[in-house]
């Protein structure tokens, strides 16, 4: 009998988790299919309790459903207690399982491109969001012992700090206390939706003064795949990571927790790179 994994957001229609996913179930010959749904907020609980009635084996969680689905699951696991949100769900006979892989998928997705020992590398985050909560804390577990975060609110990027468990330095910014802060970082990390299609001009910050040539800057945007932030960084002569990475190593963590298979990074990159833009880029 054919398997189904799924998603559930709202809006969905223009996930590429479909794609990636069910090439992945065709290339590993697993009789399965994964399908997108709407949910909106108000039908989640009656969505979760279906999903556990049908025997759906797995799923994932977007917006606006990663927080709220938590007190909805059976149990969950570390990597979202950490970051208090829920992307992936696996469904272990009757048993709902909440993890989180978006922190170690970024993680993943910048491991190639890193040069210093962790413990030495000065990383600067923008944003005090979910995502950002996500890898600030992967970050500190994985040892990186100095990061910055500047954020709108001061207050909520305070907050996340406050909350990590893990023996990190750092100082807290406002955008305009930011501006007064004479430093050079190994590793900036853009976590807003600033730059996002439509709005592909703006940027949440200006790097110039913050990064240098050896220094690596990741987007986690990744449409338009080169944001105006990573533009800039790449006019300086920065290393830069867009954010198909991590889109693409957190669904591969999704996949091996649902299969036990860890599938094909690259080929899962070119299906999102063709579909964004027409062309191969791995």
């Amino acid at each position: 009998m054919e398997q189904v994994y799924a998603v559930i957001g709202d809006p969905i229609k223009h996930s590429m988790s479909p794609q990636i996913h069910n090439d992945a179930l065709n290339s590993y010959k697993i009789c399965a299919r994964y399908h997108a749904f709407e949910v909106k907020k108000e039908k989640l609980r009656e969505a979760v309790e279906g999903m556990r009635a049908l025997n759906i084996k797995g799923f994932n969680v977007t917006v606006p459903h990663k927080v709220d689905i938590i007190p909805l699951l059976d149990h969950i696991d570390e990597s979202a207690q950490l970051v208090g949100a829920v992307n992936t769900v696996v469904n272990q006979n009757g048993t709902l399982i909440g993890y989180n892989t978006d922190g170690i998928g970024f993680y993943r997705s910048i491991q190639p491109y890193l040069t210093k020992h962790h413990d030495k590398t000065e990383v600067l985050i923008i944003g005090a969001g979910g995502a950002s909560r996500a890898i600030f804390n992967t970050l500190a577990k994985e040892g990186f012992s100095h990061i910055d975060i500047v954020n709108r609110t001061k207050e909520r990027a305070m907050k996340l700090k406050e909350i990590c468990p893990f023996n990190v330095q750092g100082n807290v910014y406002s955008l305009e206390e930011i501006k007064n802060v004479t430093k050079q970082y190994d590793l900036v990390i853009q976590t807003t939706s600033i730059g996002m299609s439509p709005s592909v001009s703006e940027k949440p910050l200006e790097l110039e003064g913050y990064i240098s040539e050896q220094s690596v800057v990741t987007d986690i945007i990744y449409n338009p795949i080169e944001t105006a932030f990573l533009k800039e960084a790449n006019q300086i002569g920065a290393k830069t990571i867009d954010g198909v990475g991590m889109f693409v190593h957190q669904a591969a963590e999704s996949f091996e927790l649902w299969t036990g298979v860890k599938p094909d990074i690259s080929r899962m990159k070119q299906i999102v790179y063709e579909k964004l833009r027409g062309a191969s880029r791995c």
